[in-house]
């Protein structure tokens, strides 16, 4: 699969055990994918509105949020 072809999954959540969870289930997916997380929703969208250090960050393909984030 081509560079171009990998898709990007921007994972907003707070618990370590979560995020290692969504990483083990997309394992078995046969796309190429990048997942950048976030930890919180400040960071989460200074990376979407390209803040600061993400001023280079790429349009996530898929956004899965956490609804509970503190």
């Amino acid at each position: 699969m081509s560079v171009d072809a990998r898709k990007t999954i921007f994972l907003v959540e707070d618990n370590r055990g979560d995020i290692r969870l969504i990483q083990e289930a997309l394992k078995s997916t046969t796309t190429e994918y990048e997942v950048i997380v976030a930890r919180d929703g400040m960071e989460a969208m200074a990376y979407l509105r390209q803040d600061g250090e993400y001023a280079e960050a790429i349009r996530p393909d898929l956004i899965l949020l956490d609804l509970n984030l503190p």
